[in-house]
């Protein structure tokens, strides 16, 4: 295999991967490589989009205000507090502009946009690695790394692990950065794939002014295309943020889409319902194949068959081939190929991948 920059940087890519393993690229694929809802995106999206349309001859609102109103009823913060985004991407990005040229700790195995965030601002990174298998935190090891931090970025739930840190353990990083003044920034791209109340940490925002929450519309309501996100924290936080932000950054369409989104109860219910059976079922079925799986909170599940990167790769390609694309961990610090990571799909597909791995232990 050649060097883990030729590894595609994100999900989704099954054309750089077909070809790496001398695959045809007309081999058709079903994807559990991106972790995006099966049940999206909601029915009545074409129509509200049509309904929009007439609003692309006008520049969008520069404050958005009624998408930031939608977001504040559901979050029950002020307005003031939210800032929309083009995406998690962005919100990634405006974060580490708060502290250019400084110093960032990013918890890790994590998103690896955060490094390239923190690259494109001139942050001087430290890596504070989670302990597998568990992927759990050592509250001893944040002391050191906090003394020597600007800004802290971490996951949570954690992509590509699917493990929660639990509040208790938020709480005291939290006020341990604060005594340091240190800004953390917590994504929480997944968390509305946790069904489980009041895991999100919206809450905190009134007691840690160091607090920087990440949401993503994205993948909740399958909507890659669109980019549509935003931040939560407190309002000079957000201010500076702003300033950092180009103007009109979200387009008319995705900013349009914010109430109807936050307002569909039952597409959450029905996501919640989706995951409450098939999320369980899966994981026994991995496990029942031999394969190390860490027990996940969210849309997905990162797997291993043994360790050292050449099992994971080994195990990616022969999925490949039986027209199931995974997604690699080679850039992904900590786990450099010797893990894959497989969301979660409908029944029947997941029973598709399954059959491809039992069949992959019968040859």
């Amino acid at each position: 295999m050649t060097s883990h920059s030729a590894w595609p940087s994100h999900g989704g890519q099954a054309s750089v991967l077909l070809d790496r393993f001398g695959l045809p690229a007309i081999q058709p694929l079903v994807d559990f490589s991106t972790n995006l809802n099966p049940l999206g995106p909601p029915d009545w999206l074409g129509d509200a989009i049509a309904g929009a349309m007439a609003g692309l001859a006008r520049y969008p609102d520069p404050d958005y205000r009624a998408a930031r109103e939608a977001i504040a009823r559901q979050e029950g913060v002020d307005p003031n507090q939210i800032l929309l985004t083009n995406g998690g991407a962005e919100a990634i990005f405006l974060a580490a502009g708060l502290q250019a040229r400084g110093r960032a700790v990013i918890m890790e195995p994590s998103f690896s946009e955060y490094a390239r965030a923190c690259a494109a601002h001139g942050l001087a990174v430290t890596s504070l690695r989670l302990t597998p298998p568990a992927f759990d935190l050592d509250p001893a090891r944040l002391d050191s790394p906090l003394r020597r931090a600007d800004i802290l970025f971490l996951c949570r739930p954690n992509n590509p692990t699917g493990t929660l840190l639990p509040w208790p353990a938020m709480e005291s990083l939290l006020d341990a950065a604060r005594q340091q003044g240190v800004t953390v920034v917590v994504d929480e791209a997944f968390i509305d794939f946790v069904d489980e109340p009041g895991e999100a940490l919206t809450p905190l925002l009134a007691h840690f002014d160091n607090l920087i929450l990440l949401r993503s519309l994205t993948k909740l309501y399958t909507l890659p295309g669109l980019r549509l996100g935003y931040l939560l924290a407190d309002v000079q936080t957000v201010r500076r943020l702003k300033a950092g932000q180009p103007p009109w950054s979200v387009n008319h369409l995705s900013a349009e889409l914010v109430a109807p989104l936050l307002g569909d109860g039952d597409f959450l219910d029905r996501t919640h319902a989706w995951l409450r059976g098939e999320r369980p079922r899966l994981q026994a079925g991995l496990q029942s194949l031999g394969l190390e799986v860490v027990p996940s909170r969210v849309n997905f599940f990162l797997v291993r068959q043994s360790s050292g990167p050449s099992a994971g790769d080994a195990l990616l390609g022969r999925l490949l081939q039986a027209g199931i694309l995974a997604r690699h961990t080679h850039n992904f610090p900590g786990l450099d190929g010797g893990w894959v990571r497989l969301a979660l799909r409908g029944p029947a597909e997941n029973d598709r991948l399954l059959l491809a791995l039992a069949a992959r232990e019968e040859s």
